[in-house]
């Protein structure tokens, strides 16, 4: 799928960047619907489980009619055991920082693709290390406002990829949105709706 699908699409998010993603494969959805939901973790909740539950949950909130593919994604970043979701302000997003800096940690993106009663979930998982930082360069960082509304209070794809050394995984997925996973299931779902309606 290098194009805009038949069928419709609805991106169920707000995020400009997973905008932006799907755009840099030429796939412009034909309406933005966020989701509004719950994203406390559950107790005892593992991470993966989480990730994927709350793409799960974007994708099935999203009111969608016979012609519509759902798309919805949630990211999560992992240090060890323990979900970094968005920060709630500069303090919490400081203790993030300093927990990540000198170590490796995981990056989760669930993406759910819904089409009528079918849904695709995968999960991809990306494991990135950040160097050491001076309190200095965490203080800057948090001066910039880059921070909000990001999980593990850090954006890859802005100036914290400098902080970051060392990658294996998806690039894509630690910005939003695993492109090639993404394809993958937007074309399921399309072959879906093609079949159906032969």
């Amino acid at each position: 799928m290098t194009s805009v699908p038949t069928s419709r699409l609805i991106l169920g998010s707000a995020s400009p960047r997973r905008l932006d993603l799907l755009r840099q494969i030429g796939i412009v959805p034909d309406d933005v619907r966020p989701a509004d939901i719950d994203e406390t973790p559950a107790k005892s909740e593992r991470p993966r489980d989480y990730v994927r539950r709350m793409a799960a949950e974007k994708a099935a909130a999203i009111p969608a009619g016979p012609g519509e593919i759902v798309l919805a994604a949630d990211t999560t970043v992992v240090a060890g055991r323990r979900i970094l979701g968005k920060p709630n302000d500069m303090s919490e997003a400081r203790d993030f920082l300093r927990l990540l800096a000198g170590r490796r940690h995981r990056v989760m993106t669930a993406i759910a693709v819904r089409r009528q009663d079918r849904e695709w979930v995968r999960v991809v998982e990306t494991v990135v290390r950040m160097r050491a930082l001076s309190k200095g360069e965490i203080d800057d960082y948090l001066a910039s406002g880059e921070w909000q509304g990001k999980a593990g209070g850090y954006a890859i794809q802005g100036r914290a990829g400098a902080f970051v050394d060392w990658m294996s995984g998806s690039f894509s997925a630690v910005v939003g949105l695993p492109l090639a996973e993404t394809q993958v299931l937007l074309r399921a779902a399309q072959s879906t709706c093609t079949q159906e309606d032969a």
